[in-house]
């Protein structure tokens, strides 16, 4: 049966001990809180805020077991697939179903990024990622200025490829997602398409099923409220929203380099009282002096304050 990823699909950190192992307490407070919010469809582990290609191979099954368990597995588990090669992304895949997954994020390979990719290439990749596991697969649409961003033809076709039932679109480049989106749409109506815009979702809100957003774990009621008015057509509605979350996208997403806003989204869950400290694993650094303060202060202003995890 194909998975509802339609409405928050948050994209969970990966949290560490002080001493830089993977706190598993903490994860069950984060994966128990988020599983416990009405509309939320799915938890999706080890991709880029999860820093997944930073913990070992040991490590990433774990944390899809430990996520699993953190909601009884009330709500599915989504892993991300990245390892570089089709057989070694396939056998990934395999390992992510046997720990519990319920479906995977196909991550391009990331040569890709640097070289960009041979026509058909990206198709094999996503045939035989399943061919090994069997695992459903999400199509991950990479921004348009990398290299590892997949032209139409190529969506289309790894869509209709057995599998294939959902997209994470984040072209970032609005011309193409007003081309694009309604393309896929046309083809593939059970296709699911979820934005994965964190840091400016309004453009996006009105043209598909969900959110797959980092940006889930700090803030994931507001944005079940965004995804609610953007399926409602309810502009003034979702305005009023992005308004409110403003000084959060800002000192998340609008820095220096999105991979920052993973350290800045453990800052934010520390405003909300699921971790007690922002630990991240190298090459990612803390960020700078007073960042901080200034996290806190946008949280305050959005009015995300501490929650109540369930036993």
């Amino acid at each position: 049966m194909t998975l509802d990823l339609r409405g928050l699909n948050p994209a969970p950190v990966t949290p560490f001990t002080e001493d830089g192992a993977v706190d598993y307490d903490a994860i069950q407070r984060l994966g128990s809180w988020l599983g416990s919010i009405d509309g939320v469809k799915s938890l999706v582990v080890l991709g880029h805020a999860g820093e997944g290609t930073f913990l070992t191979e040991e490590e990433q099954l774990d944390v899809i077991r430990a996520f699993v368990a953190s909601t009884d597995g009330r709500v599915p588990v989504i892993a991300g697939i990245t390892k570089e090669g089709n057989k070694t992304a396939g056998l990934e895949a395999k390992a992510a179903v046997d720990a519990g997954a319920a479906a995977g994020l196909v991550y391009p390979s990331h040569g890709w990024l640097r070289f960009g990719y041979q026509q058909g290439a990206p198709q094999s990749r996503y045939r035989e990622i399943y061919e090994e596991s069997g695992l459903p697969l999400i199509l991950f649409q990479y921004p348009d200025n990398t290299k590892a961003t997949y032209d139409l033809d190529t969506q289309l076709e790894i869509a209709g490829q057995e599998g294939v039932f959902a997209t994470k679109n984040g072209v970032r480049n609005m011309r193409r997602w007003y081309t694009e989106i309604p393309a896929l749409r046309a083809a593939y109506p059970e296709l699911q398409i979820l934005s994965c815009h964190d840091e400016y979702l309004l453009p996006t809100m009105f043209d598909v099923d969900g959110l797959l957003v980092g940006y889930g774990n700090v803030a994931p009621e507001p944005l079940i409220e965004l995804i609610a008015a953007g399926k409602a057509r309810d502009y003034e509605a979702a305005h009023a929203i992005h308004e409110r979350l403003l000084p959060v996208t800002q000192n998340v997403y609008h820095r220096g380099s999105h991979m920052e806003g993973t350290v800045a989204l453990k800052w934010g869950l520390v405003q909300r009282g699921i971790l007690s400290h922002a630990t991240v694993r190298t090459p990612l650094l803390p960020l700078p002096a007073g960042a901080e303060d200034e996290i806190a202060s946008a949280f305050a202003l959005a009015g995300l304050g501490e929650v109540t995890v369930p036993a």
